[in-house]
């Protein structure tokens, strides 16, 4: 089944993946962003650990952006912060329901902390 924005119906042709059709229907519902940011949260605190002292995390343009409520902590993240960075790119690669904007590249680019 493919489903056709213009009717608000779905299509059957082939068979295709449930995976397929969450990621499309997210596209289509254009709640993208906001799945994404959650998504990121979760890599986030998988990969840190430092979910405790997280005020905030968002993702705009490929820019992580944390809020860290610990000065000790967010200097031990940032002498971390490009082997977190490939482990949250990796995290977020094996991610179903992460949506990638365009298929070419990392999804993040950069951390900051504040």
């Amino acid at each position: 089944m493919v489903y056709d924005g213009r009717n608000n119906r779905f299509r059957r042709h082939e068979a295709v993946g449930m995976d397929h059709l969450v990621q499309q229907f997210i596209r289509e519902m254009k709640i993208a962003s906001g799945v994404n940011n959650v998504r990121v949260r979760a890599a986030w605190d998988a990969v840190t650990g430092a979910s405790a002292y997280t005020m905030d995390v968002w993702l705009s343009r490929k820019v992580l952006t944390c809020n860290i409520s610990s000065s000790v902590v967010r200097n031990q993240l940032y002498f971390q912060k490009d082997a977190i960075l490939q482990r949250i790119n990796d995290f977020l690669e094996s991610d179903d329901i992460f949506v990638h904007d365009d298929g070419e590249g990392p999804a993040i680019k950069e951390i900051i902390l504040r």
